[in-house]
């Protein structure tokens, strides 16, 4: 599974479309002309990330694979199923994103996306966060999260 982004070329917007988990999605997004930047993929990744965390988490299951691995707090946890359940066991929240920084990778198939912002959590005073994010091609316009670091910032 993976998730895939369309451009609008004439508008220059955004549009994502989906978590891509049949053969259709994957020709649908293969069929159109997908020449987005990293800025552009990151930036629609992030908006998609939170938005879908905050209202229902089992829904970034498709973002995650096998492979992929989130350590949250210093805490490892490996694939799909693992990172939505340490996700899961967050609780409520609500994120406000404050900055985005993004870099092509070693690779033309890879993205780096590093946030910062802020969380609440059950209803609880907002905390500030930081979240790193690899994010990996798995066709044309097609990325899942090979790994994703997560850390609340405490006052030093």
């Amino acid at each position: 599974c993976s998730f895939f982004i369309i451009l609008d070329q004439p508008h220059r917007s955004k549009i994502f479309v989906g978590i891509n988990t049949h053969t259709t999605a994957a020709i649908v997004a293969q069929d159109i002309s997908i020449n987005m930047s990293a800025e552009e993929v990151a930036n629609a990744f992030v908006n998609h990330f939170y938005q879908t965390f905050d209202s229902g988490v089992d829904a970034l299951a498709g973002l995650y694979n096998p492979q992929s691995m989130l350590t949250f707090e210093g805490q490892q946890v490996q694939g799909s199923e693992n990172i939505i359940g340490k996700l899961k066991a967050v609780g409520t929240v609500k994120h406000t994103v404050k900055t985005i920084d993004i870099q092509p990778s070693s690779s033309q198939n890879s993205i780096v996306i590093f946030v910062t912002g802020a969380i609440q959590i059950g209803g609880d005073n907002p905390l500030h966060f930081c979240e790193f994010f690899h994010l990996c091609s798995t066709g044309p316009g097609q990325y899942y999260v090979h790994n994703d670091v997560f850390r609340l910032n405490y006052g030093l």
